[in-house]
């Protein structure tokens, strides 16, 4: 069921967006998965070029990527600064590793949560949800997103509280916010995020 409604991922046309996406499938749940193991040396580094592509990206459709609203990977690059990137569970881990070498943001959701069918296209107005436990939201408002049967549910500053992984979750739909700007770096960044997963004893499948 799955596998089929992600093939038919569609995205609406946008002039910067070089994105990847993929399914995960872990042998057992994530709370049941050993640590994710250190990463000693990275095939990629972020720099100040990368964060102002991605920013362009995010501009695209009129949402201002600064502030609280800043990429995700740049909330990495502040978190590590300050010694508080903790451990989640090993689908974040990997997300989060990748995400801060690379630079690029990157979503992971819970495909038991999400609903088909899945396109990925700019917010509308008025578009809002819940990111965190706590129950706060953020205006997505001309950012680029992943959308499921039920809305936005994803995107390259915070995803939706109601598809994130849980303990109990065996597999995932990732996508890679990427740029054009930066020809590439997706598709480097994809093969690492795939092979440390790998590593996991998970499996990968892209979606086209």
């Amino acid at each position: 069921m799955w596998h089929k409604a992600l093939n038919v991922l569609a995205f609406d046309p946008h002039p910067l967006l070089d994105a990847a996406a993929f399914t995960t499938t872990f042998s057992r749940p994530l709370s049941e998965l050993q640590p994710m193991a250190k990463v000693e040396s990275a095939p990629l580094a972020s720099d100040d070029a990368v964060r102002g592509a991605v920013r362009d990206l995010l501009r695209h459709g009129g949402y201002k990527p600064t502030g609280r609203g800043k990429p995700a990977s740049e909330y990495l690059i502040r978190a590590v600064a300050e010694g508080a990137l903790a451990s989640i569970n090993p689908a974040v881990d990997a997300c989060n590793v990748v995400s801060l070498h690379s630079g690029l943001p990157i979503s992971v959701v819970d495909l038991e949560l999400a609903k088909p069918p899945f396109r990925v296209a700019l917010a509308p107005a008025g578009t809002q949800y819940v990111f965190n436990a706590a129950g706060q939201t953020i205006d997505v408002e001309g950012l680029l997103c992943l959308f499921d049967a039920d809305g936005a549910c994803a995107n390259a500053v915070k995803d939706s509280q109601r598809t994130k992984t849980r303990p109990q979750t065996t597999r995932t739909f990732s996508i890679i916010w990427g740029t054009q700007a930066l020809p590439g770096r997706t598709a480097r960044a994809l093969a690492w995020y795939r092979e440390l997963l790998a590593a996991m004893g998970a499996t990968t499948e892209a979606v086209p």
